[in-house]
């Protein structure tokens, strides 16, 4: 079954237009981990926005069944959460008050926190890591410890889908693999998950993939697919050789 997907999707952006995406159609399976994959420049990021309703599109995005522009943002909110690349940072603030903006979509009038809200935002902290710094200020931190606070703002939100581009982005390996390890738990409680990720090998860690160039959908299909896998070697221009080490496909540099 699935949760989220498009329809003849097409956004311009930028002025002349650019078309980044050009009736693009995807189908994002329920309670599984998606990813989108890509060289630069192929859309993979506006594709993510628009599926997040945050830039005007032509085409439909459905969630649920329902339309998403009939979907108002507050309920929109509760349901989808959203990390993306290089936001703007709130500096001036604590990791604990950062995290807590995840709940904003199911405060109530008063703004105040329930004692649910807040064992989401310490689920969140404990998840990504980051308890121990619940009193720094974010401008405090480095660049993975801020990465860390913004990933586990966007878990405090407890959608039932979370759309994350380059989650794994200024993390060092360990906390790579927590946050992926972190993700497949999710998963595994019927979380729908939906990445971008320039590192094929980790890409190839989840269990969908969508593959796009230059504004259209190229292929999608399981990742563990070999024809999957020959059209993700050719967008990328047959540089990679891809493997099963292990029982897990990787994606090797061909040189």
């Amino acid at each position: 079954m699935n949760i989220l997907h498009t329809q003849g999707l097409t956004v311009q952006l930028g002025q002349g237009p650019h078309t980044a995406l050009q009736d693009v159609s995807v189908a994002i399976p329920q309670g599984r981990w998606t990813c989108v994959v890509g060289p630069n420049g192929a859309g993979k990021s506006t594709l993510l926005k628009a599926m997040a309703g945050l830039l005007p599109t032509q085409g439909s995005v459905w969630l649920q069944r329902q339309d998403m522009s009939q979907v108002s943002a507050a309920q929109r909110a509760k349901q989808l959460a959203w990390l993306g690349q290089m936001e703007a940072p709130l500096l001036d603030l604590r990791v604990h008050d950062v995290v807590g903006l995840g709940r904003l979509p199911h405060l109530g009038w008063w703004g105040a926190y329930t004692p649910q809200d807040l064992q989401a935002i310490d689920t969140a902290m404990v998840q990504m890591h980051v308890e121990h710094l619940r009193h720094t200020l974010l401008g405090e931190l480095s660049g993975g410890e801020r990465q860390r606070v913004l990933l586990a703002r966007a878990l405090a939100v407890q959608a039932q889908v979370l759309l994350m581009d380059e989650p794994l982005a200024h993390l060092d390996p360990p906390h790579q693999v927590q946050c992926l390890q972190t993700l497949q738990q999710l998963v595994a409680q019927g979380v729908t998950v939906v990445t971008v990720l320039h590192d094929i090998h980790l890409a190839l860690y989840a269990q969908h993939l969508v593959v796009l160039e230059q504004g259209k959908v190229v292929c999608q299909g399981a990742s563990h697919d070999t024809q999957v896998h020959q059209h993700l070697n050719q967008v990328f221009q047959g540089c990679l050789d891809i493997r099963q080490v292990g029982g897990q496909w990787v994606a090797l540099p061909q040189l």
